[in-house]
């Protein structure tokens, strides 16, 4: 498939085949913009169908890697979803909208933007085929485009407030006891839950980075949190510190093979020094971080110089006075420096070639232009706090470290390369801290990722951060409070036979300002498990005898555009899907009131406070489903909800009207930053 226009087109390519090509843009440029142009439904189905289009290749676990080729030459491969559609060049607003949920939802949980576009088209089909069928639904109109828009509208609209108020409990009752609880409090021991923990990281990274490399970015990846993970504290604090600080926690290197990538004690400045780099001490050094200039400015940003003297001369010796005093205000803040032992000098800003010229003088290192993410990970290893104004240094301000020694990575053959090329090879400023372990109960590391090429470097780097994001939502518990009594769901279709003989079991169910909870680190079986259980429980849901008829409708249309997902998945065998559904359903008991209680934690007053239990023992069937690997209730969760809360906004469009005037936005100027970068790389 390809994906042509003015900056570049995409080509897919699965198991090493070239596929046929497809213009991706002409499937827009049927749906041609006017200055003022009326939304039908039609449209917006065929904008999101275009874009499910270009992300079928990479779905699945059998999904390929797309290439983005531009007009230089440059490519960028990806099987991230995320990454995909932020590099396409859209021109239909609506199209820009759904990528632009796509990238807020994949940046808050880390996975699933491939499945938000396939189950938003999915929705949309069912949609348009029932406003279609039935336009008339819900009110008469004059215009049957008007009907089937109104239709459309009213079912995203009830199927978002039915998922607000109904499928967290259907979730709870039917999906978590054939579930698991990932543990985080040791990595590498061989239990039953770290295990648990090790195959959601290898299916996720296999959904990423294929096969070949899934089990080695897991191991790194436990090895690293491990490394973070404060004593006699919560894992879920390393994996935010962790999260947070990515930018600066992680190297990367190109022309390297992707098994020398590995952790490094002590933290990496993503700099070079701009003098002498320390000679080797056996005692400590002394670290200060300036914010600011060393060297008082003569003149600022928007600043004007007016000089009222009498003649030309007497207006250079002033400005050679104000230099000359900067000069020695420079070498009285060295000396001070001195005074207080410091050797290490890691500035915000670039400094003048007179600061330079004092610090080498001074037998000081200096480092200039540090990032933000970098002084801000120094900071909080430290425990210092940058200087504003040079020339009030205190002891709370200096830092003290273990070695700061410049650091060279790469392959030796490649930084000879570069030498003989007359550019320099990557080196960077490699310290560690004195006190970090006793004061902060961590082992500060870094990750250096390496890859044979920039485009995949910067693509396992993505991956390591999306799963850091994928475990803090899959950590954090689903609340949600009941302020009216809870109407019961049935996990069977409910009859007058037994509706008067309901046990205690399912009596239970029925809460009076409860609250009911998706404790943390719940995971399935991938593989579209999540999928049929919802799927069946939704349509138990809508033919039971205590809902109404649109609540009916609304359910098994939900229930309808789930099973797109692990039809998707096993689209290359109808067989292996019929056979994933079986085992599914297989774990289901057959005992109709039977209430499993596994992963559930309820509070009210008919539930005498706290029900916690892990009932889920279902044999070698529960093992089986393992193959597929694991995947975390919580992002599924989330992922319905987003998906349902763009289909409302896509529906409540009316009409487009283009404008001359450009607008900005936070959002849009981050995604449009994210796929610039995106295509800034290097050839593969």
């Amino acid at each position: 498939m390809s994906f042509n226009n003015q900056r570049g087109r995409l080509v897919s390519r699965q198991h090493g085949n070239a596929s046929c090509s497809t213009v991706f843009s002409n499937t827009f440029q049927r749906v041609k913009m006017e200055p003022l142009e009326q939304l039908h439904l039609s449209h917006v189905l065929q904008t999101v169908s275009a874009l499910e289009s270009v992300i079928l290749r990479s779905f699945g676990p059998e999904g390929g890697q797309v290439l983005f080729t531009r007009d230089t030459g440059q490519v960028m491969l990806s099987r991230s979803g995320k990454r995909i559609l932020t590099a396409l060049h859209l021109d239909h607003p609506l199209a820009r909208m759904v990528v632009r949920c796509v990238w807020k939802h994949s940046t808050i949980t880390g996975d699933g933007s491939k499945t938000f576009v396939l189950l938003l088209a999915s929705l949309l089909r069912i949609i348009h085929a029932t406003a279609t069928k039935e336009p008339h639904m819900f009110q008469p109109h004059t215009s049957t485009k008007a009907a089937e828009a109104a239709t459309a509208r009213h079912l995203a609209d009830r199927l978002l407030e039915f998922a607000l108020t109904e499928l967290d409990e259907l979730i709870v009752l039917n999906v978590l006891p054939h579930g698991f609880c990932v543990s985080l409090e040791n990595f590498t021991a061989k239990t039953q839950h770290n295990l648990s923990f090790q195959t959601l990281l290898v299916s996720f990274f296999h959904t990423r980075l294929g096969y070949a490399y899934c089990d080695f970015f897991r191991n790194l990846f436990c090895e690293l949190l491990s490394h973070w993970k404060v004593k006699d504290d919560q894992p879920s604090f390393a994996i935010q510190l962790l999260n947070s600080s990515f930018p600066a926690l992680h190297t990367q290197v190109s022309g390297v093979p992707v098994s020398c990538s590995r952790l490094i004690e002590g933290q990496v400045i993503h700099r070079d020094f701009a003098t002498l780099c320390p000679q080797v001490r056996k005692q400590p050094l002394k670290a200060v971080v300036f914010n600011g200039y060393l060297q008082p400015k003569l003149l600022t940003t928007r600043d004007a110089l007016e000089l009222r003297c009498g003649d030309k001369v007497t207006e250079d010796r002033g400005i050679v006075h104000f230099s000359s005093w900067t000069e020695r205000s420079v070498e009285s803040i060295i000396a001070t420096l001195q005074s207080f032992g410091v050797s290490v000098l890691l500035c915000a800003l670039k400094q003048s070639s007179a600061v330079l010229a004092a610090a080498t003088q001074a037998g000081m290192c200096l480092v200039e232009c540090v990032s933000e993410e970098d002084i801000s990970l120094f900071t909080q290893l430290s425990g210092v706090t940058p200087i504003s104004d040079c020339r009030r240094i205190h002891p709370e301000h200096i830092a003290t470290l273990t070695f700061c020694k410049p650091l060279l990575l790469g392959a030796h053959s490649r930084r000879r390369r570069l030498i003989d090329e007359g550019r320099h090879p990557c080196r960077y400023v490699h310290l560690d801290f004195h006190d970090c372990e006793e004061r902060l109960k961590v082992k500060p590391c870094s990750l250096v990722i390496c890859a044979p090429s920039e485009g995949q470097a910067d693509q396992h780097a993505c991956a390591f951060q999306d799963a850091f994001r994928m475990l803090l939502t899959a950590l954090e518990p689903v609340h949600k409070t009941q302020t009216a009594p809870k109407k019961t769901i049935p996990s069977e279709k409910c009859t007058s036979s037994h509706a008067d003989n309901i046990s205690n079991e399912t009596a239970c169910r029925v809460r009076l300002h409860q609250k009911c909870v998706i404790e943390t680190g719940c995971v399935i079986s991938a593989g579209g498990t999540f999928e049929f259980l919802l799927h069946r429980a939704l349509h138990q849901y809508g033919h039971s005898c205590s809902v109404s008829v649109n609540t009916s409708a609304v359910s098994q249309l939900l229930a309808n555009a789930l099973l797109s997902v692990p039809q998707q998945i096993y689209s290359h065998n109808l067989k292996h899907f019929l056979q994933a559904q079986s085992r599914v359903m297989a774990l289901i008991p057959k005992q109709p009131n039977t209430l499993s209680t596994n992963l559930i934690h309820t509070e009210g007053p008919l539930g005498n406070g706290k029900l916690n239990l892990c009932s889920c023992k279902k044999g070698n069937m529960s093992l089986k489903l393992l193959d597929w690997g694991l995947e975390s209730v919580s992002c599924k969760y989330q992922l319905v909800l987003a998906v349902l809360q763009c289909l409302t906004n896509l529906l409540r469009m009316h009409m487009v009207l283009r404008t001359h005037t450009i607008l900005h936005t936070k959002s849009h100027n981050s995604l449009n930053a994210h796929s610039e970068s995106s295509e800034d790389e290097d050839e593969d």
